[in-house]
């Protein structure tokens, strides 16, 4: 067959199973007979009978009709794709350990196998250039693979440096924002803001003048943005990294999925790729403090912000950890927790940080 041909899943066929929309599956290959029903010699009601199914015992089956080769052949023009049934790497019964990790995936035999991404090569081409659908996608970046070293996105090295991130350049990168962005909220509150840069005095020289109360607002302001981001860490987990029944099926959204966090469950383990990147985090928290100036006076968005940043910081690190650190005991608990969302239930436990979300929306995944 081309090796354009699409890969679909069970799944795929079995939701054509209708007469305007009639696909079977034979022998691994997927058919479309839509436009073959009025022409069926044993009438449309046999074929949408089973609609969505597989039809190899059936054509062979002399009691229910008997097809000739020439039967075969003509079925040959309706095929659309092929079945592929790929290896599991979940399971309900995957229990994690203080000391996890598992074995490097065989790359060559993976390929071969799975006939999904060839993880010997640049990745993002090859989703853009994907032949299999949204839910073979699915099925196969939530079969985690593992490298030792990590794979590929682009081809040019230029472009593949700012795919890998050490967990380390979170915190270096964004804490002096964050600590601005406090230290701004206190002035603001305080009064009309110094000008540090009009004498040759430390923003912190200013600080002994600064009444407490001011300090008192950030902090409270500061503990609010620690709550909206426990809230954010859930719902953009859940709704938009995991948006993955309502993403269409096309190579661009697959791959702009892909990229956002479908490499992340397909390489959990991967060290360079467990944090945001700068510019990734930049955009993503760009129109949501845009939002906490439009809602609130400077000072209070301020101090909400620096307390959100604060959590994201500590949530990138700790995701980090929770993947390749043996850590004290809540936070082994939130590792097993963590884990266990990667390899036994995708669709349960978005929490990283804590559990809270998972049991107030009912997504708390049982380990």
């Amino acid at each position: 067959m081309s090796k354009r041909v699409r890969i679909y899943t069970a799944e795929d066929v079995e939701a054509h199973n209708t007469a305007t929309s009639c696909w079977i599956s034979r022998a691994g290959k997927v058919y479309d007979v839509t436009n073959f029903l009025q022409d069926h010699p044993g009438g449309d009601d046999l074929i949408i009978e089973y609609a969505g199914k597989d039809v190899e015992e059936v054509m062979k089956d002399p009691s229910e009709h008997v097809h000739s080769e020439s039967a075969y052949d003509m079925l040959q023009e309706y095929v659309i794709g092929r079945t592929c049934v790929g290896e599991a790497t979940v399971s309900e019964d995957w229990e994690a350990t203080d000391d996890f990790h598992p074995d490097d995936t065989d790359t060559a035999r993976d390929f071969e196998k799975n006939e999904f991404l060839d993880l010997r090569k640049p990745l993002l081409r090859q989703m853009w250039e994907a032949n299999f659908s949204k839910a073979y996608y699915l099925q196969q970046v939530h079969q985690p693979r593992h490298l030792s070293e990590s794979a590929r996105l682009f081809g040019p090295d230029i472009l593949e440096i700012f795919t890998r991130t050490s967990w380390y350049v979170v915190p270096l990168f964004w804490g002096p924002v964050t600590a601005y962005l406090f230290l701004r909220s206190v002035f603001q509150f305080t009064g009309p803001l110094p000008s540090f840069f009009a004498q040759p005095r430390l923003p912190l020289d200013y600080l002994p003048n600064v009444p407490f109360d001011s300090f008192v607002k950030t902090l409270l302001c500061f503990f609010l943005g620690n709550f909206i981001w426990t809230l954010l860490e859930y719902t953009l987990h859940r709704f938009l990294f995991h948006v993955d029944n309502y993403l269409p099926d096309t190579p661009a959204f697959l791959t702009l999925h892909f990229m956002m966090h479908g490499i992340h469950h397909y390489l959990p383990m991967d060290r360079l790729r467990l944090v945001m990147p700068p510019v990734l985090f930049f955009v993503l928290q760009l129109p949501f403090t845009r939002l906490g100036h439009l809602l609130f006076p400077a000072a209070v968005a301020n101090g909400i912000i620096s307390g959100a940043f604060t959590f994201y910081i500590g949530y990138d690190c700790m995701h980090y950890a929770l993947h390749h650190t043996k850590l004290p005991q809540y936070l082994r608990d939130m590792k097993k927790y963590h884990l266990a969302h990667h390899y036994k239930n995708f669709e349960l436990g978005f929490g990283v940080t804590s559990k809270i979300w998972d049991i107030v929306f009912s997504t708390y995944l049982p380990i």
